[in-house]
């Protein structure tokens, strides 16, 4: 070993786990991990605890849902919270805390309604409401996007796409 005593992989932010979060989804991964997504309208947040090097991200369809007994994470206003929730759960505090605000595309000609305007709205309130500060965000816009989040050191890879394809999507099917 080096004489800084990390492993190859560990220096360089390379990470072995991966996840793909599903729309719906809230993913918290205390050791290294890669999360990949596909956002169009959805959105998804990524928390990262600087001082104790791990992170988290949520994947949401819609904004807000006020029905205590369908609340699922599906709805930005729920899966925001859970995922700050679970990130305190796992040993964060929110002044550690930074957040990555991504996806809330809008395509005009499937619908007049902005969906992806309104999952980052959403977003950015619960955040400021929490006092996590907002780092970075790659948000709005008519394409899609594959996102890449580094769990260990909050590197977060953004590829824009016009057109979300089936292989896009986990399992992965030809070329992509």
């Amino acid at each position: 070993m080096s004489e800084d005593q990390s492993t190859p992989g560990e220096a360089s932010g390379l990470v072995s786990n991966t996840y793909f979060l599903q729309p719906g989804y809230i993913f918290v991964a205390v050791t290294p991990t890669q999360i990949s997504t596909v956002l169009g309208s959805c959105v998804g947040v990524s928390l990262y605890d600087r001082e104790h090097q791990f992170g988290g991200m949520n994947h949401f369809q819609l904004p807000i849902h006020a029905d205590k007994s369908d609340s699922t994470a599906r709805y930005g206003n729920v899966a925001t919270v859970a995922l700050i929730k679970m990130m305190l759960n796992e040993g964060s505090s929110l002044k550690r805390l930074e957040a990555q605000l991504l996806g809330g595309a809008h395509n005009p000609e499937i619908s007049p309604r902005n969906i992806g305007r309104e999952n980052v709205e959403v977003a950015r309130k619960i955040l400021a409401k929490a006092g996590i500060k907002l780092v970075s965000e790659d948000v709005g816009g008519e394409k899609g996007r594959k996102i890449v989040f580094n769990t260990s050191n909050n590197e977060l890879a953004v590829i824009k796409v016009d057109k979300l394809r089936k292989s896009d999507w986990f399992p992965y099917e030809g070329d992509r």
